[in-house]
């Protein structure tokens, strides 16, 4: 059964989760924080790895951009990976280089068909290198492409079926993007293959508004987990059934004990799907 709650690694947490009891199932940590060669962060690491799962993800490949993957980073993460044999790599359908240059964000991509090859043959490079099947995530938009010829969901259903790769459905995203196109975020969600989907996130977002004055959702990943965003989780889970599910916060990090009950809730709702799809059966 996969009513796994986990958690983003965070230092301060470091050191609870190794002398007391697991307070959640797994954890997850971004690959570019760890790409050195040693020290004691990576010891840690592997400590930590005796006792829990770890979810490697990434933020750096670049998987939408318009030029070749940088393969000294691919096999960075090779190496990584290697060492830590962790059960999920995951990556952004979104660009973050170009020209040489890095910028420390998550830009979005147009979905049309010439994008579609790109990522398609960004990916089969990386599973290729990495030798194991990533989850590709998706994005948290602002905007949307002129150019663009296919719905998000469409998009990314054949990501999948040319690939062969799993997806990490991150719901606070499909919400996000959902408010800010004014389309209902439930569709994204149906119209992604359900088997395909290997982990999911969770995550807060701030509100404000655009010029226009109409509602405007940032995924900021520093507040708790929003009502919506969890009726949403309940729903997609009636569909896909139980998957792993990560609780996010990279900003107002609480302390462990509040990040854990967080989890409890995400656990509490596979807890119930999976009773539920016993029943079905």
């Amino acid at each position: 059964m996969n009513a796994l709650a986990g958690i983003g690694l965070k230092d301060d947490h470091a050191l609870p989760l190794l002398e007391g009891e697991a307070a959640v199932d797994f954890l997850e940590v971004h690959a570019e924080n760890y790409l050195v060669p040693g020290g004691p962060r990576l010891r840690r690491l592997e400590r930590l790895r005796e006792r829990l799962p770890l979810s490697i993800h990434g933020v750096g490949l670049s998987i939408g951009g318009p030029g070749p993957l940088d393969e000294a980073h691919l096999d960075g993460l090779a190496r990584l990976i290697e060492r830590f044999q962790p059960r999920w790599f995951s990556e952004h359908l979104a660009w973050s280089s170009h020209g040489g240059a890095w910028f420390n964000d998550l830009l979005p991509v147009p979905y049309d068909e010439a994008t579609l090859e790109r990522v398609c043959e960004h990916i089969d490079r990386v599973q290729t290198r990495l030798r194991r099947r990533m989850l590709l995530e998706n994005p948290s938009t602002y905007l949307a492409f002129e150019r663009s010829t296919m719905d998000e969901g469409d998009f990314m259903a054949a990501v999948v079926r040319r690939t062969g790769c799993g997806l990490l459905l991150d719901v606070n995203n499909a919400y996000v993007s959902g408010v800010n196109h004014g389309r209902d975020p439930w569709a994204l969600i149906e119209a992604l293959p359900a088997d395909a989907v290997g982990e999911i996130h969770l995550a807060g977002f701030a509100e404000d508004h655009d010029a226009a004055g109409a509602r405007l959702l940032i995924d900021h990943h520093g507040a708790p987990v929003d009502a919506a965003v969890w009726s949403l989780y309940r729903r997609t889970l009636t569909r896909i059934g139980p998957v792993p599910t990560l609780i996010e916060r990279d900003n107002d990090v609480p302390a462990l004990p509040v990040l854990a009950a967080e989890a409890t809730l995400a656990r509490q709702a596979l807890q119930v799907a999976a009773t539920g799809l016993q029943e079905a059966a």
